[in-house]
């Protein structure tokens, strides 16, 4: 039944909002936007609610519509591209981010939703009283730039906890973060005490230390250490990837890769990009690399575990010279 009616409705004659529609989702963005911004919002409104009902599309009714606004058929798609989501991002182009939100929003944001869009100031000084547990549950909901912000500005005693407790959660009650959220919020979602949201705690925590610069994460780290070694050397570890070898310098590359041994390096480099390639292979002597890239081509299928247990080892090598200040991975060249 349900396929019967979709061909029934291929069949039915478009509004004038479902042709806008088409229109602008068959437009490249660069050409939809200034379409868009001599729209205005009521009429935005509109082509978001015709966008919401539109489904599969003849191409026969698509020539219809590029005849009827441009008196000439040109070849179309069948199904629109992007829909609602396309529609809102050209329209915050054209309209602003603002306004586009005012028109797409379809309910009420959470209390979390609002906290997290809160002055970094003012969530530190909700947060700097409670515990480090509720604290830590509330930034890995924040990104990592306001994170880092918001951490500094609690008092510094409580950032190796906040930090610690960060690091090894996996899951939170979301119950358990609008409680936090309503501190700024005057009205609360109802929301089922099981429901969870998911907290990747350990690669939250290298992104907020990251975010708040050498130094200061550096420190951060080191007092963590002193309650858990491990949880420490793991943030370092994920703080920098396989891929961050590429901001390092030829001198400094060369450096890492003194103690890694040509077997180690082949395997790693077997699913890098080009681009850290290249940058790898400039480091090297001309005999070394074409080596290498000997060794690559006739190398048989290498399972993933092995080639990111090759990764890590490298970047542990990077890691450990960043911080002995032999070599920076922080994007300014490489030099600490």
């Amino acid at each position: 039944m349900s396929g019967m009616k979709d061909k029934a409705d291929q069949n039915e004659p478009l509004t004038g909002p479902q042709k806008a529609v088409l229109m602008l989702l068959s437009m490249e963005e660069g050409t939809a936007v200034p379409v868009l911004s001599e729209l205005s919002p009521e009429e935005v409104g509109r082509l978001r609610e015709a966008a919401e009902g539109l489904r599969s599309v003849p191409v026969r009714q698509l020539g219809e519509v590029y005849a009827e606004f441009i008196s000439h058929s040109q070849e179309a798609l069948a199904v629109p591209r992007g829909g609602v989501r396309y529609l809102e991002q050209i329209a915050a182009r054209a309209l602003g981010p603002s306004e586009t939100e005012v028109i797409f929003q379809e309910k009420p944001r959470s209390s979390l939703e609002r906290l997290t869009a809160a002055d970094p100031a003012a969530i530190a000084a909700v947060l700097e009283h409670e515990h480090p547990q509720l604290v830590a549950a509330v930034l890995s909901q924040v990104d990592p730039e306001k994170a880092a912000d918001v951490l500094q500005k609690v008092p510094e005693e409580m950032r190796p906890e906040i930090l610690s407790r960060l690091g090894t959660m996996t899951e939170v009650p979301a119950s358990l973060v609008e409680e936090i959220a309503g501190a700024l919020a005057s009205e609360l979602p109802s929301l089922d005490a099981e429901v969870t949201l998911e907290v990747r705690g350990l690669e939250k925590t290298a992104a907020l230390i990251r975010k708040m610069g050498r130094d200061v994460g550096e420190d951060v780290l080191e007092q963590l250490e002193d309650d858990n070694e491990d949880l420490a050397d793991a943030i370092r570890q994920a703080m920098y990837t396989f891929e961050d070898l590429s901001s390092l310098d030829p001198p400094s590359l060369r450096t890492v890769l003194e103690g890694i041994s040509g077997d180690r390096l082949t395997i790693a480099l077997k699913t890098a990009p080009d681009a850290l390639k290249n940058a790898i292979f400039s480091s090297m002597s001309r005999r070394a690399a074409d080596r290498i890239r000997e060794d690559m081509e006739v190398m048989g299928a290498v399972k993933l575990a092995d080639v990111e247990a090759a990764q890590r080892e490298i970047i542990e090598v990077a890691t450990r010279l960043m911080s002995e200040g032999v070599i920076s991975l922080d994007g300014d060249g490489g030099v600490a």
